[in-house]
């Protein structure tokens, strides 16, 4: 799966002091609520004596002081808040992204309410209710794809096909509880998204801390500052390939280093929903992002390749960690692995499916590659002439200039119909401007394993 991911394994690091001391917060703020908010909160809980159970369904403040319809999936004492009671609980209507634990004073235990599977609350992300004034609000279409869009709302099986529906239930069961909800990382502590397999006495505790040089992980934060104390790692393991300024890339081989990327496919399992590579990780070359600066090479994404694709795919798994998103640092990855397939001679693709955040990422590199191509160029031009130069694959290209309405089918075939002024039309458009990072070939340092140069030679 062609996502965004992070996790596994086990390793140890080190951390600069001077970094410690500033710690921005990547997670889920609680944001500023009314005191009387929090005595309405309090009061939905005042004289009653009922415990939630696992199964029951109740009105739940969420962080952002808003009431929704949530089932208790799982209970815990968590031992790293004084064995305090928690409730793990889905919000109805919302991706399991958002799923979270949560204490009793969170309950309106006295306005219990049925399965809303069961009742007319068949779809809480068209009614929702206002429990601050008490009145219900419908919204309309246009607020409920923007509503969805912002919460990650998913589909529901019966929108599936049997097959898809089935698979989604069988990894659900699965992955249901996430019981990991922060972990601390250099010095980000970010909010985890979904579950990850990291081992029993590991995988339930409610924060971890990695090394952000070996990705080793810790329960404990004595543990994680004396490991800092003693990592002699300041950056991945694996060859430096590219270094720009303060950006650099590593070239890492399963094989090699097989507790390095079994951690990070651990960590990266805790923002990806659906990621099945954990420890078979011999098979793949792994290419780590890291922003460089005096104390060392900090992580910032990854993605991951198959050494030998049958299916041509030049990307397995993609991620960008949450603290670096919307900076340039996703479509960079993706530009990275089409340099590389350039120097093998191949075409490439991303493994399907795609996440939806995936297929935005992608048709929208893809579409300004093509249209820096087609703004400078004059003559004849095919599909097949544009693969070869880019490295992309004829199938997308298509797809892409569809979506451009720069393609028509006639007699059998696609043919590029374009315009000096579609093109700069498309290329003012904020949706295609020039990526904020790009990749500077002449700074890349890599050949083709030998295989494929022997292949190249022929």
């Amino acid at each position: 799966m062609a996502d965004l991911d992070e996790k596994k394994g086990v390793s140890d690091a080190d951390l600069n002091g001077s970094i410690l001391h500033q710690n921005p917060r990547v997670s889920i703020q609680m944001p500023y609520q009314d005191s009387h908010k929090d005595e309405e909160s309090k009061d939905r809980n005042i004289g009653s004596d009922i415990l939630p159970d696992i199964g029951e369904h109740y009105l739940v403040q969420r962080s952002d002081g808003t009431w929704h319809a949530a089932e208790i999936i799982q209970t815990r004492a968590n031992e790293q808040t004084g064995g305090r009671h928690e409730f793990y609980v889905h919000y109805e209507g919302f991706n399991r992204r958002l799923d979270e634990w949560v204490e009793i004073d969170k309950f309106d235990l006295i306005t219990k309410i049925e399965d809303p599977h069961n009742n007319k609350m068949k779809d809480v992300s068209i009614i929702m209710t206002d429990l601050s004034d008490g009145t219900d609000r419908k919204i309309t279409r246009n607020q409920k794809r923007k509503h969805d869009e912002i919460n990650h709302v998913q589909k529901t099986y019966a929108e599936m096909d049997p097959t898809t529906a089935a698979l989604e239930k069988e990894h659900e069961a699965i992955t249901k509880v996430k019981y990991i909800d922060k972990i601390q990382i250099g010095r980000y502590e970010i909010d985890a998204w979904y579950f990850s397999p990291y081992p029993e006495e590991y995988g339930k505790q409610s924060k971890l801390w990695l090394c952000e040089y070996c990705l080793k992980y810790m329960r404990l934060e004595k543990s994680y500052r004396y490991h800092q104390s003693q990592c002699i790692h300041r950056h991945p393991s694996g060859k430096e390939i590219y270094r720009k300024g303060t950006i650099s890339v590593f070239e890492v081989d399963g094989k090699d280093s097989k507790i390095y990327c079994q951690n990070l496919c651990l960590l990266a399992k805790l923002f990806l929903d659906h990621k099945t590579l954990y420890f078979d990780v011999e098979p793949f070359m792994f290419y780590i992002l890291t922003e460089v600066d005096r104390h060392g090479c900090h992580l910032v994404g990854y993605f991951s390749k198959e050494k030998e694709s049958p299916d041509g795919n030049n990307i397995a798994c993609i991620l960008t960690l949450p603290p670096f998103q919307r900076k340039g640092y996703g479509k960079f990855l993706i530009a990275f692995s089409y340099e590389l397939s350039k120097l093998e001679g191949t075409v490439g693709s991303p493994e399907k499916p795609l996440s939806d955040l995936g297929k935005l990422s992608y048709r929208s590199y893809w579409s300004w590659v093509l249209l820096e191509i087609l703004r400078d160029f004059r003559g004849t031009l095919s599909i097949r002439d544009l693969s070869q130069m880019t490295s992309i694959t004829q199938h997308d290209i298509i797809g892409t200039l569809q979506s451009l309405n720069m393609v028509k089918y006639w007699k059998g075939q696609h043919v590029i119909c374009v315009t000096p002024k579609l093109v700069e039309e498309h290329l003012k458009s904020a949706q295609y401007k020039r990526p904020v990072l790009t990749v500077d070939s002449s700074c890349l340092r890599w050949e083709p394993p030998r295989k494929i140069q022997k292949l190249l030679k022929k």
